[in-house]
């Protein structure tokens, strides 16, 4: 697996990991547990940006005149990116909502 295959399974790679932090911070904050809630998204969000990076150096690459040839692999990889990133704006909110409960 070499190129744009290995460029795609990075992202959605780095987008999962991130997306289950995200969920296991909601469950941290739900128990009132938000140091840890807070911790598990920065480590989410260091993933997530690993990922980010992978697609960012394909941009660079496409504006340097390496064409891509858009496949079902890199618009699936590009949908659980910006998933993730949703993701990680829900928890937050759900985060600050549970301190709030508190």
């Amino acid at each position: 697996m070499e190129g744009l295959e290995l460029s795609c399974f990075q992202i959605i790679s780095s987008a999962g990991s991130a997306k289950s932090n995200y969920i296991e911070a909601i469950q941290y904050a739900k128990e009132k547990k938000f140091e840890q809630a807070e911790k598990l998204i920065e480590e989410g969000m260091q993933v997530y940006n690993e990922g980010h990076s992978a697609h960012a150096q394909l941009i660079q690459d496409e504006a340097s005149g390496n064409e891509t040839n858009p496949t079902l692999l890199l618009i699936h990889a590009e949908d659980q990116l910006m998933n993730a990133e949703s993701f990680r704006i829900v928890a937050q909110e759900f985060i600050n909502v549970y301190k709030v409960m508190k």
